[in-house]
């Protein structure tokens, strides 16, 4: 089942590598197209080439993380230590492409339609909000692991 698993991870991972690629391709052929366009259109063809490729590199992290921990790193059992910088790297950068994505909105709606800014803004919101709860979780983890080691319990 272990190894089955890894190769689910592995071709999921491979997959969505492939995808993130795809997409960087697509926005700068968007980019690229939209030249000798106006300068609204191009302005907003750089926004959405951004956009995808903050997306994708998000995708491509997001897949990367799963082949070093699914696949490379097959240990069943970690220390909480390793469990918690895991978990933190993975949410930092989903929080990363959160943020950017909404800056990106917050450019973009403030242009042209000032009334959606309402969407990028709760994206920041929701980013703001990721943090604070991984600043929680990091406290919460570190204050546990110090007391395991107080008391000599094992991880």
């Amino acid at each position: 089942m272990s190894t089955l698993s890894r190769l689910t991870f592995a071709c999921a991972s491979i997959i969505l590598m492939m995808l993130s690629l795809a997409l960087i391709a697509y926005g700068l052929l968007d980019l690229i197209a939209s030249v000798g366009l106006s300068r609204d259109q191009g302005r907003d063809a750089v926004l959405q080439a951004v956009s995808y490729v903050v997306i994708a590199i998000a995708v491509f992290d997001v897949a990367k993380f799963f082949v070093e921990e699914e696949v490379i790193h097959t240990r069943s059992k970690k220390t909480l230590s390793e469990a918690r910088m895991s978990l933190t790297k993975f949410i930092t950068t989903i929080i990363i492409a959160i943020f950017i994505e909404g800056l990106v909105g917050v450019f973009e709606a403030s242009g042209k339609y000032p009334e959606k800014i309402i969407y990028p803004a709760i994206l920041v919101f929701c980013a703001t909000f990721i943090v604070i709860a991984l600043g929680i979780y990091q406290k919460l983890s570190i204050s546990t692991e110090v007391q395991r080691k107080e008391k000599n319990i094992p991880e």
